[in-house]
């Protein structure tokens, strides 16, 4: 029996992909850890070619996947929350670390540093909440 790996719900392939009832928000889904179009690639513009963000993946994860419920790959995953002061603080660290654009050039390579940027953003709330989390039990 597979489960989502957020939410560890029990998920399935019997159909009703994405309908509003349980059985389509536990439907099975698949999702790269790290996109496939940061490497120039799309499973939905197969054969389309596009210049990759990444030569080599940052994470050494590229092409991996996890499995998920509908709702937690296509509500959370693909949908998140972030406010106008999420964006400004972003934006600041974005200038502080020398990674903003004031005209868009051939190169993807800032888009690329931003991208890794974001991530350490969320890996380092995560980890801040987590050991929050085991200070209060």
């Amino acid at each position: 029996m597979e489960t989502c790996s957020i939410c560890n719900c029990k998920v399935h392939r019997n159909g009703d992909y994405a309908k509003p009832n349980i059985k389509g928000r536990s439907h099975a889904t698949k999702h790269h850890f790290v996109a496939e179009r940061f490497f120039g690639r799309s499973s939905n513009r197969k054969g389309e070619k596009r210049s990759p963000i990444f030569k080599s993946c940052p994470w050494n994860l590229e092409s991996e996947t996890a499995i998920y419920c509908y709702e937690c790959h296509e509500e959370l995953l693909h949908n998140p929350v972030l406010l106008p002061e999420d964006i400004q603080l972003f934006k600041k660290l974005v200038q502080q670390r020398g990674f903003s654009e004031g005209e868009k050039t051939e190169s993807k390579e800032l888009l690329g540093k931003r991208i890794e940027l974001f991530h350490e953003a969320i890996s380092l709330g995560l980890k801040a909440l987590n050991e929050k989390a085991k200070q209060k039990n």
